[in-house]
């Protein structure tokens, strides 16, 4: 069974009677409306957009809501293009991981074209994209392009960004909504930002009309809305390749380009999602809210990211990082029947984080975290490690811990009946001496402050327990740094407390395991 062959009767049957879900619309049709009257470009041909925003799209095609598909444009990786879209006529295969070790499959056909953004303004395919963009009818351009994809690049895709806008302004300034989905926060200010950047050059160059720059700064005319995205989508996993190879679906190859993208005509992903976006398009949208996307006001979308970062999910995965590198783990999903882990993510969550976590109303923390806790960090199929989750902890911490304690800080609430929060940075404490619960040196993971950092511990020693007072004075200035943990945890009232743990932390092997026993039963 090859991908493209879905659409023969016979090769239906033999899909189906695997288990595979199909395509329910004629797709030649919806092409032809497509490439006739766009309405839909998204920028970023990774994983997460066919996993994703590519198969909501697909929902409402299937239920014959809409009658469009997506256009999709790839500025970064072009070996992404030639090598999974174009053989594959831009169909992918959406392999749903489900945390009871069974999976989903279904194609996605909601792509009906994609090229790459070329560097060569007389190319064809540059040439498609601004003949796209003069369209009155597109309504939106999406990106997933990860943050790095934010910036002042020759040739990048903002800079492109701009000049396709520039193109529709030029054929009549049409309004039009530009929608980062990239998982950072504020994200279409982002966007935004970038793009007024090269317009503003361009004006005051000469190269472009002051005009250029009021068409893009009236909301009206084009938009940058926040959004906030959430859907974990690994690369293709071998697992996942020998379940198709056992089906017969020959279009399982791993593909691994030169600039180390991994893909490949299936993506797996995890079966729970959020995407939160800000309502705001001047030119109307496909109704994507048929398909399971939220649409909010602005402070909805940041309400939700906070409920996201600042307590149900986010805190937890670093917590899990920590100890689970402190106790030798390799995977996150084996961390959760860790009964000691188990129990520390739960009072972290549920007893400490949610009597202050940000409630935005469309999306019910509890069953957030309950999808966090029950679905999503013990699913088999989620290969993630401790070490990539630990990487960059110290610009992490801020907004993980720093903003749940300036919560309770508000509210009046007592922070020294905390457990888990003072627990983390303690073990974040030990976790920077590099030694793992049964003595073994370990190296942490990158951070752009970890050399200074350890600086803080360099003269801690397993087995000592004690701090001496030296290394107790540093521990209490790494304490009052405000940049790593937001507040001052010597003005709160945390030191002692933490200090004590963190001691009780490196009285010998097996200390942490003990300690966790001790202040979590």
């Amino acid at each position: 069974m090859k991908i493209r062959d879905y659409e023969v009767k016979e090769m239906r049957e033999a899909f189906e009677a695997k288990g595979y879900k199909l395509p329910q619309f004629d797709r030649s049709k919806v092409k032809e409306n497509t490439l006739r009257e766009p309405t839909w470009i998204h920028f970023g041909a990774g994983n997460i957009f066919r996993a994703f925003p590519a198969a909501v799209l697909q929902k409402l095609l299937d239920k014959g809501i809409y009658d469009k598909g997506i256009i999709v444009g790839e500025g970064f990786d072009y070996e992404i293009i030639e090598k999974a879209y174009k053989p594959y006529d831009s169909l992918s295969l959406l392999v749903t991981l489900k945390a009871d070790g069974t999976i989903d499959k279904e194609i996605i056909a909601s792509v009906v074209d994609a090229h790459v953004v070329s560097d060569d303004e007389t190319s064809a395919e540059w040439q498609e994209f601004c003949r796209l963009f003069r369209e009155p009818s597109l309504q939106m351009v999406s990106y997933t392009i990860t943050e790095k994809g934010y910036g002042f690049f020759k040739n990048g895709i903002m800079e492109k960004t701009a000049k396709l806008l520039y193109e529709r302004f030029k054929a009549g300034a049409y309004p039009i909504a530009m929608v980062s989905m990239d998982n950072c926060s504020h994200n279409g200010d982002k966007l935004k930002s970038v793009v007024l950047g090269y317009a503003k050059q361009w004006v005051e160059e000469g190269s472009a009309e002051p005009e250029f720059l009021d068409y893009l700064s009236d909301s009206k005319k084009v938009s940058f809305p926040w959004s906030m995205i959430d859907k974990i989508t690994p690369r293709p996993d071998a697992k996942v390749q020998e379940m198709l190879a056992a089906d017969g679906f020959e279009d399982n190859d791993l593909i691994i380009t030169s600039k180390n993208t991994y893909t490949s005509a299936f993506v797996n992903a995890e079966e729970v999602q959020y995407l939160v976006i800000e309502d705001s398009f001047p030119n109307g949208r496909p109704p994507l809210e048929e398909g399971g996307i939220y649409f909010a006001d602005r402070e909805t979308v940041d309400k939700v990211e906070k409920m996201k970062v600042c307590t149900c999910l986010n805190p937890l995965h670093t917590s899990l990082a920590i100890y689970g590198c402190l106790l030798g783990h390799k995977l996150i999903c084996d961390e959760m029947k860790d009964e000691e882990l188990a129990k520390l993510v739960n009072r972290l969550g549920y007893i400490e984080g949610m009597p202050v976590v940000t409630d935005p109303g469309i999306i019910s923390p509890k069953t957030f975290i309950d999808e966090v806790v029950y679905k999503r960090l013990p699913n088999p199929f989620m290969p993630d490690a401790p070490e990539r989750i630990a990487t960059d902890t110290s610009q992490k911490l801020p907004i993980r811990f720093g903003e749940t304690l300036k919560s309770y800080i508000e509210k009046g609430m007592d922070v020294s009946e905390l457990i888990a929060v003072p627990l983390v940075i303690a073990g974040y404490f030990r976790y920077l001496m590099g030694v793992r619960d049964n003595g073994e040196a370990f190296t942490p993971s990158p951070d752009p402050l970890l050399t200074e950092l350890q600086e803080y511990v360099a003269d801690v020693k397993l087995g000592q327990g004690k701090l001496s007072d030296v290394q107790r004075e540093n521990v209490v200035k790494f304490l009052g740094r405000k940049d790593v943990f937001a507040v001052d945890l010597n003005e709160i009232g945390l030191a002692d407390k933490i200090i004590g743990l963190f001691e009780e932390l490196i009285v010998g092997e097996g200390a942490v395991r003990a300690v966790l026993r001790k202040y979590l039963d």
